[in-house]
């Protein structure tokens, strides 16, 4: 479920933490579940790493990127229910991969700390890549800009590039980066577009009005520190619910009155095998 907000607010969560600490130690914790992608072995990992000092911690779409005073860096991809923890953990069970950490503190003391991944379903992916590397897997050919700095010129030219519904189009990390199935349908709903409609027929007041609610949206659920569904999977870096769920509109609110025009009921239907809400008053379908 990790959406932009949500990575941002774990990469914020860790940064001061990692930033300019020294790796001693990775290991990979006992977990009886599923395991995660760990890209080298375990072994070719901690002879890359450790020694080595975190120099930078960043966001790039939906991963998590600690660069390494070699050039090299730690990606670690959340997917569905990833976290990036130096708190307690919502389970002990799930935790996957521990960084020990050393670095100085106030009067040049250092001390030992840990960031773990946790991930209850295991489908996450840590990965250390060469600097070449890096530039391939997280260059333009892969993926697009990011969401938070996307234009109105530029959401043009990106969405007027295909033909396809703008729900789907919105998901695709190849035309714009970071934007997943939740705030997708939240982007669409502050828009007042239809999840159905044609990219390449969208007008230049529609174009900028999913630009300005792009911004709105996600600045607003990183600082509320992305949001927490039903199944409390999604935590920040203190074990801490995110507040952002509070504030959706349309997404998982079948049913609801919708609270934009207050009545209508919130619709929901399948696009692209993924579950699109939307107010069917607020964002009526017009031929398209």
């Amino acid at each position: 479920m990790p959406e932009l907000p949500e990575v941002e607010t774990m990469v914020r969560g860790i940064r001061e933490a990692v930033t300019g600490a020294r790796l001693v130690d990775v290991r990979a914790c006992p977990c009886p579940c599923r395991p995660i992608t760990l890209t080298p072995s375990l072994a070719v990992l901690r002879k890359q790493a450790l020694g080595r000092t975190i120099v930078a911690a960043r966001r790039r779409a939906k991963r998590v990127i600690l660069e390494l005073d070699s050039g090299a860096a730690f990606v670690i991809e959340p997917r569905m229910t990833g976290l990036m923890l130096l708190g307690d953990p919502p389970d002990p069970e799930h935790l996957r991969i521990e960084w020990r950490l050393v670095g100085p503190e106030a009067g040049q003391i250092e001390r030992e700390r840990s960031v773990w991944f946790w991930d209850r379903r295991g489908l996450g992916t840590v990965r250390l890549l060469p600097a070449e590397e890096l530039d391939v897997l997280m260059g333009t050919t892969r993926l697009g800009p990011d969401a938070l700095e996307m234009t109105a010129d530029l959401w043009r030219q990106r969405l007027g590039s295909v033909a396809r519904p703008v729900k789907v189009a919105l998901l695709d990390q190849r035309l714009v980066a970071g934007i997943g199935n939740l705030y997708a349908s939240e982007i669409l709903h502050r828009s007042g577009i239809h999840p159905e409609a044609r990219t390449d027929r969208l007008t230049r007041r529609q174009i900028e009005r999913i630009d300005e609610a792009t911004r709105f949206i996600l600045q607003e659920a990183i600082r509320y520190e992305g949001s927490t569904l039903g199944d409390g999977t999604y935590r920040n870096a203190l074990n801490k619910d995110g507040g952002y769920q509070n504030a959706h509109k349309v997404y998982d609110r079948e049913d609801d009155p919708c609270p934009t025009c207050d009545g209508a009921p919130v619709r929901r239907f399948v696009q692209a095998q993924r579950a699109t809400f939307f107010c069917p008053a607020c964002q009526k379908k017009r031929d398209q």
